[in-house]
């Protein structure tokens, strides 16, 4: 059997994933309990709290219209907002700003009914729906999205998805979609050019057809997404009468721009003319080293060194009564611009570890970059339980408040590791390293170097404050829960 009689067989067995057509009425009625739950406390809140008044009759006595009409009017608000869209779910903040426009829309609508109605709706009602709903309503999206990221971890409701381009954009676009799961893209084939007589990409992506076999193809496979990147098609009409040839088919179209790992932030789609020109900012490296992330920096190490100062006391202890040595071990770091300093870390070896380096390095087969084993014969019993958690890190908040790091970066690397650096990894150094960052919060040593240095590129590229809270709040759901920490 070929390899496209093979995919073309797939495609039959598999059959449509018609799960994702009740993913909206998932969220509809997700929504609809979860407003529902927000009037009913907000009335009891209302006439049973004291910090309330009550000079008149209770809520509950005047919302037996109302009350229904409020939450049906909050659901419509969230639809004419474009909360159900299909698009919205599982990627972005897109959704979560939606949720917020509706709710503005919501009390807007709410406070001139009120009015015009002279419906003597109770304040300490009207504050407590909102303060009630606007957090409830973001919290089941937010659930609603992690059960749908791990509902396509295990291979359901996946998007079956043909990229149509030339091979090498093919496969770039096909690497991101495949290690980035969650998203639930499943690639399944590939339309390339017609003169590229091949079955399959160097990375391994079937070859449906050519790209002119476009609309045929589409109606033999039936595809939820398809996706053009740079060599699918000759000109802007050939792409205008694609998606006219599409209209009448149930798929999606997305234009993938050889552009990745710049974050939305940086991108704005401005249409001029017809043209959707896409508007890239400014690197941001120069923003994460500015005052207000040293700032933070300063202040956080001072909270976390008070907060952590028991643990700085049982980890010296229990290096100290094991083996006599010294409590730290401090190496040689690169920092910004290359800059070399003295980080900080509880030792969790034997006091010869990098006398027995070399020979490790010959038995592992080492090939540069990130030098981590799993069963490190050096790594003493008191150092496995440190490294399990990364409490071996803690003094590294030493070198933060110093200057040398801080609290979110990318990995600090050893001299050795810089000097055989690829001219685009150098670009980590542009920045202080962290205590924590990307590579850690997605999966630490379980990385590839190579990933780990993707990551940190984006990280260096796209700084934002917003991220590094981010990354401190998933660094410790990745701590405690010990993975890919050795």
């Amino acid at each position: 059997m070929t390899l496209l009689a093979e995919s073309r067989r797939r495609f039959v067995v598999e059959g449509h994933n018609r799960a994702l057509r009740y993913l909206t009425g998932t969220a509809i009625t997700l929504d609809l309990v979860v407003v529902t739950a927000a009037v009913t406390l907000s009335m009891l809140a209302r006439d049973r709290l004291d910090v309330f008044e009550h000079p008149g009759p209770t809520v509950t006595d005047t919302l037996g219209l109302a009350g229904p009409l409020i939450i049906v009017g909050w659901l419509i608000a969230i639809a004419l907002a474009g909360g159900y869209q299909k698009d919205v779910f599982g990627a972005g903040t897109d959704e979560y700003k939606r949720i917020l426009g509706a709710a503005f829309i919501c009390a807007s609508m709410i406070g001139v009914g009120c009015y015009l109605a002279k419906f003597p709706l109770a304040r300490g009602f009207f504050l407590c729906l909102f303060v009630f709903g606007v957090p409830s309503l973001i919290l089941g999206r937010f659930l609603l999205r992690r059960a749908l990221y791990q509902a396509r971890l295990r291979g359901a409701l996946l998007q079956r998805t043909i990229i149509a381009g030339d091979a090498a954009h093919v496969d770039e676009i096909a690497s991101v979609l495949r290690r980035e799961a969650w998203l639930g893209y499943q690639v399944v084939g590939a339309l390339t050019p017609a003169l590229e007589q091949q079955t399959e990409t160097a990375a391994g992506v079937p070859v449906l057809g050519n790209s002119e076999q476009l609309l045929a193809t589409v109606t033999e496979f039936g595809p939820d997404v398809i996706f053009f990147a740079a060599g699918a098609l000759g000109s802007g009409n050939d792409m205008r009468r694609v998606v006219w040839d599409l209209e009448a088919h149930d798929v999606q179209v997305v234009i993938a721009p050889s552009v990745t790992d710049i974050s939305s932030e940086r991108i704005k789609v401005r249409p001029v003319g017809g043209l959707p020109l896409i508007h890239i900012g400014k690197p941001r490296t120069v923003q994460a080293s500015r005052w207000a992330k040293r700032t933070f920096d300063i202040v956080g190490s001072l909270a976390l060194l008070v907060v952590f100062a028991p643990v700085f006391a049982f980890a010296m202890l229990r290096i100290k009564l094991h083996d006599r040595g010294p409590v730290l071990f401090n190496q040689t770091r690169v920092g910004r611009d290359g800059v070399e300093f003295e980080c900080h870390k509880f030792r969790t070896m034997v006091t010869d570890a990098e006398d027995l380096l070399a020979e490790l390095h010959q038995q592992s087969g080492y090939a540069g970059g990130l030098f981590k084993l799993k069963a490190d014969p050096r790594i003493t019993k008191p150092g496995a339980f440190l490294r399990r958690y990364s409490l071996d890190e803690l003094p590294q908040l030493l070198n933060v408040l110093r200057g040398d790091m801080s609290l979110v970066g990318p990995r600090p690397p050893l001299p050795r590791e810089v000097a055989n650096y690829e001219p685009d990894t150098v670009r980590r150094l542009r920045v202080r390293p962290g205590m924590t960052g990307l590579w850690q919060v997605s999966g630490r040593s379980d990385l590839s170097f190579s990933e780990a240095v993707r990551l940190d590129l984006f990280y260096v590229d796209n700084w934002s404050m917003l991220q590094d809270l981010t990354i401190l709040l998933r660094t410790f759901q990745a701590v405690f829960g010990s993975r890919g920490a050795y």
